[in-house]
């Protein structure tokens, strides 16, 4: 949850804390109850209300996605509303069934709900397409107020569920538009193959002209990111760059995913032309100019592209930073002879490492944190 916290769609981990019987979990307040109750209340939706609501469903799930988790348990009550308004934010929550997944990495384990679980999952060999399926599937009971699969036990819904026949001439099926059935089928395809991503169902017609939609792309997690990495002074992305050096396999999961697939020859470096080619494949588009100036943002070291741990430093979450080790431990990189101050000798020295040193930088960063002009900063300075 620390890997995903942020998006407006996804309850928020606020803290965690362990003593010693419990792990307790600080999460956002959502005041709203469970969206299966909300449909139980309302029966079923307007199209372009299930518009509204499978779009931000879909946007969670593509963030999922492109960060390289997979939730395998999508359905009504795992998601809650902020608030009791007609217009609330949907959160996805419950994240126990999540895992990290890699490209083409197949699974075999049997998780999820009755109701909503793709026929791939019963197969025992599936991907992360099968969140796309449990979408559809609380797209149709969004729009007619009743699943797709029946029977009279777990196995009979299972048997429904790999026959896969959706019944669209029972109320009030006919009187929905053929645009909403064409993308309950597309996202319900029998073939994971061929089953829209989550991309190409927020680009379907249906979705846009059924609830508002817009063409602007999509702003990813690590898009976010490095734009807000962009803006940082120099001390802190070396600072970043100390940290992501010791961070764990489990804490940069996903990104480590996501640097895989955009850089296309394995030379462990993205260059210009690769990340302008990656970016579009996660649902953005960059002008050339946004492109350059991200790559000189994570370019720390200035040889023209960003390495893997120039790529990790960039789009991790901060609260990677937040942790006292991590900050402890990026503060000894500077702070040579343990006196608890860095001086600017000591930084020009630790500067060295990645080619920024130069006069106007460390003039920058003294500036900006030596704010009681002695010379040298401590930790809470920086």
């Amino acid at each position: 949850m620390h890997h995903l916290t942020s998006h407006r769609n996804i309850v928020a981990l606020k803290a965690a804390y362990e003593d010693r019987h419990s792990v307790n979990l600080i999460l956002e307040l959502c005041t709203g109850g469970e969206l299966f109750d909300r449909i139980i209340a309302k029966g079923h939706y307007s199209e372009r209300a299930a518009a509204n609501l499978c779009r931000q469903m879909v946007t969670m799930m593509h963030y999922c996605h492109s960060m390289g988790v997979m939730h395998r348990d999508l359905k009504p009550e795992n998601f809650l509303l902020l608030s009791a308004d007609e217009d609330s934010p949907l959160k996805a929550t419950d994240f126990e069934l999540l895992v990290f997944f890699k490209p083409g990495e197949v699974f075999r384990d049997l998780v999820g709900s009755a109701y909503y679980v793709g026929p791939e999952v019963l197969r025992r060999s599936y991907g992360a397409e099968t969140d796309i399926w449990s979408a559809g599937v609380i797209l149709c009971i969004l729009l007619s107020g009743v699943p797709p699969f029946w029977g009279e036990n777990e196995q009979g819904i299972f048997e429904a569920v790999l026959q896969g026949y959706i019944d669209f001439s029972s109320d009030p099926w006919p009187s929905i538009s053929s645009s909403a059935k064409d993308l309950v089928k597309k996202m319900m395809c029998a073939d994971p193959k061929e089953r829209l991503s989550a991309v190409e169902v927020l680009n379907h017609p249906w979705m846009r002209g059924g609830g508002d939609g817009s063409d602007k792309p999509l702003d990813i997690a690590i898009l976010t990111r490095m734009k807000q990495f962009r803006a940082m002074n120099k001390l802190k992305k070396v600072a970043l760059k100390v940290i992501a050096e010791n961070l764990s396999e489990e804490e940069i999961m996903g990104l480590k995913e996501m640097f895989k697939s955009m850089d296309n020859d394995n030379s462990g470096m993205i260059t210009s032309e690769e990340l302008k080619a990656g970016l579009p494949k996660l649902g953005t588009r960059l002008s050339e100019s946004e492109i350059r100036q991200l790559m000189e943002a994570a370019d720390v070291d200035g040889n023209g592209t960003i390495d893997y741990i120039e790529f990790i430093t960039a789009t991790m979450h901060m609260n990677r930073m937040e942790r006292e080790e991590h900050l402890y431990k990026a503060f000894e990189y500077f702070d040579k002879d343990r006196s608890r101050y860095i001086t600017m000798e000591e930084l020009e020295h630790a500067l060295k490492k990645y080619n920024m040193v130069d006069e106007k930088t460390i003039e920058e960063i003294i500036a900006e944190v030596d704010t009681d002009h002695d010379g040298r900063f401590n930790r809470r300075k920086m």
